[in-house]
């Protein structure tokens, strides 16, 4: 079976949950986005005694990573839906560790009948494909005001209103239903010097099918409000400003002692509610080795938090 996608930053991944919990006892480890299964399968490769559960709304992907991994048996097992959902099914005061790889995996972006890429036929964008919402849809019903949230919220497009009337003043004309249309009346209306003139947009209408913000956010908040044993860890591999904000304000907030509202003049909630610290200062980065071989890594940033004081 060849291998259709390189897992990002796998290296930092696997130095960053080498932790005693993981190595000398094992535990249970659940990779929050599976894909195509290679963090979780460098994981049991390198840990022997670590159990993991993975977890995918793509289900191309869950069968991929389930005949990948199936020589792992008792210690592999694999939940379909999205993670916000099943997390707290799952949980036990066993895991060691946390990994969710957020954003679009190679393989789903290049497969021109998931309609993520450019020069796709489709327009739909949709990692779960029973979901009703995709991106033709959005492009096509969604108000002059719809459009413009999203394309400066999730796109964080300069030109934001620009775009979003482009777009309605050319649907009047015929419908947008396939991704390189899209792709070409942006390209025809905007310019970028480092970047495809559609890589924004596309950004941004992928966000708004998948609530991708919104499922990370649930994620961190599943986990703010569980208890983990002193040394689990949490690591999140962003590909966006959006993203990574969103993991750093998290992070930062679970590093802080007192969690009173700033306008409050005296502590009055104890002053002892730090869950651990931001397990490296600044996120990691791909190596330029790892960029050379796969350039979708240039904008990866892995940050991690370990629990316990």
């Amino acid at each position: 079976m060849s291998i259709p996608h390189n897992p990002v930053l796998l290296q930092e991944v696997l130095e960053s949950f080498c932790t005693p919990l993981v190595v000398e006892n094992g535990g249970v480890f659940i990779d929050c986005t599976l894909g195509f299964g290679g963090h979780s399968q460098a994981l049991l490769q390198k840990y022997p005694k670590l159990k993991i559960i993975g977890i995918d709304q793509d289900e191309v992907a869950i069968a991929y990573a389930f005949e990948r991994l199936s020589k792992f048996k008792n210690r592999f097992e694999v939940k379909f839906g999205r993670f916000s959902e099943v997390l707290p099914d799952i949980w036990n005061d066993d895991i060691v560790g946390i990994l969710a790889d957020i954003g679009v995996s190679s393989m789903q972006f290049d497969d021109k009948q998931r309609g993520f890429c450019f020069d796709s036929p489709l327009l739909d964008m949709r990692m779960n494909l029973h979901n009703t919402l995709n991106a033709k849809e959005i492009v096509n019903t969604y108000s002059l005001t719809q459009l413009e949230r999203i394309f400066r919220d999730f796109g964080e497009i300069g030109e934001w209103k620009k775009l979003a009337r482009l777009i309605v003043d050319f649907r009047k004309k015929e419908k947008i239903v396939c991704a390189s249309a899209l792709s070409e009346l942006i390209s025809r209306h905007f310019k970028h010097t480092k970047i495809h003139p559609a890589t924004l947009a596309f950004q941004a209408l992928r966000i708004e099918v998948n609530d991708e913000l919104g499922e990370l956010e649930r994620m961190l908040k599943i986990c703010q409000e569980k208890n983990f044993q002193k040394g689990a860890r949490v690591g999140i591999i962003s590909f966006h400003s959006l993203e990574d904000r969103i993991i750093k304000t998290a992070f930062r907030d679970w590093e802080r002692n007192c969690i009173c509202p700033k306008e409050v003049m005296k502590c009055v909630c104890g002053n002892h509610h730090k869950r651990g610290k931001n397990f490296y200062k600044k996120p990691l980065s791909a190596t330029k080795e790892e960029i050379k071989n796969n350039p979708r890594s240039r904008s990866a940033k892995l940050r991690v938090f370990e629990f316990g004081n």
